[in-house]
């Protein structure tokens, strides 16, 4: 998939858990785990505004496109 999450790197540049993440952004561990693990098929805009505001970053800095080379 040419839709890449960076996730788990911002959380270890802002030094935040998992599961803190989780009850800051209000959503399960479970679901933050499919999303860091790039297994998410969705985001929300709610969630994605959270982890932003959480992480102070922007969704460029989570979310990256690579297309594929053919």
């Amino acid at each position: 998939m040419p839709i890449i999450v960076n996730l788990d790197v911002m959380m270890a540049r802002r030094k935040i858990s998992l599961s803190d993440l989780a009850e800051k952004v209000e959503i399960t561990q479970a679901n933050l785990s499919i999303l860091k693990t790039g297994k998410a098929k969705a985001i929300r805009f709610s969630t994605l505004e959270k982890i932003c505001e959480i992480l102070e970053c922007q969704p460029a800095d989570i979310l990256e496109f690579r297309p594929y080379l053919y």
